[in-house]
């Protein structure tokens, strides 16, 4: 894959313009909703990500870095399974440069810069969350090539890093990208009559989802130790498989 990088000086002001109203009303939105982890490292990260500037890749990255390990690696778009893989194996998310205009803050076809960069990046600072997703990688690059491995791991990666819930004190919270990106997601998920589920690994590998559609079925993760350990236990569970 050829590498790309980030043209800052290609923003628009409707770039910033875009970013600051989208930041803006999700830092209002989240607050009782989203999972209190996934704030306080958006605060941490508050120098180099926030309201009043398009987000530079390469700050970003330092922080990233020095906390983790992680860094962001720029795409064009939605990339091959395999290629997405390695690259989270590697410890590297990938993000668009895009930015949505003004007549499309509240749909989108694919992911933009938004959805990559506020959705995503934050809870790579947490330790526990930033292993279950390199984790999650690694077991795509050692077994994605088996077609319905690579479609069980797509539906962990949508129930989880997407769109995944956490318990926190007997509530709901939100730690899943597509929906801490979206207003109306996130305000889908207080107001709607919704399904959701104790997380278990062996349910979420088995069950389908469809893209085009608001969501009505949600799994709840206790924790990201859970989280991890699952991913930990369902690879034991493919080396099994594979020496049968």
């Amino acid at each position: 894959m050829e590498k790309m990088k980030q043209e800052y000086e290609k923003y628009t002001e409707e770039d910033f313009l875009v970013w600051k109203t989208l930041f803006n009303r999700q830092e209002e939105n989240l607050p009782g909703k989203a999972h209190p982890e996934y704030l306080r490292c958006l605060d941490e990260l508050s120098d180099v990500l926030n309201p009043d500037e398009v987000p530079n890749f390469d700050k970003l990255n330092e922080k990233l870095l020095a906390e983790n390990g992680w860094s962001i690696v720029v795409v064009p778009g939605l990339i091959p399974v395999d290629q997405f893989f390695k690259l989270l194996s590697q410890k590297k998310f990938c993000s668009s440069t895009w930015l949505r205009k003004m007549s499309q803050l509240d749909y989108l076809e694919e992911p933009d810069m938004f959805h990559d960069i506020f959705g995503h990046i934050p809870l790579l600072m947490n330790e526990q969350y930033a292993k279950f997703v390199q984790r999650f990688g690694e077991m795509g690059v050692k077994y994605g090539h088996d077609k319905v491995v690579e479609k069980q791991l797509q539906r962990l990666y949508w129930f989880t890093i997407e769109f995944g819930l956490i318990e926190q004190q007997d509530d709901t919270r939100i730690y899943g990208a597509g929906i801490l990106s979206s207003s109306g997601e996130t305000n889908h998920i207080f107001d709607d009559d919704i399904d959701v589920l104790p997380y278990d690994v062996e349910k979420v590998l088995h069950t389908d989802f469809i893209t085009s559609e608001i969501q009505t079925l949600y799994y709840e993760i206790d924790s990201f130790t859970q989280l991890f350990q699952s991913v930990e236990e369902l690879e034991e569970q493919l080396k099994e498989e594979v020496m049968a």
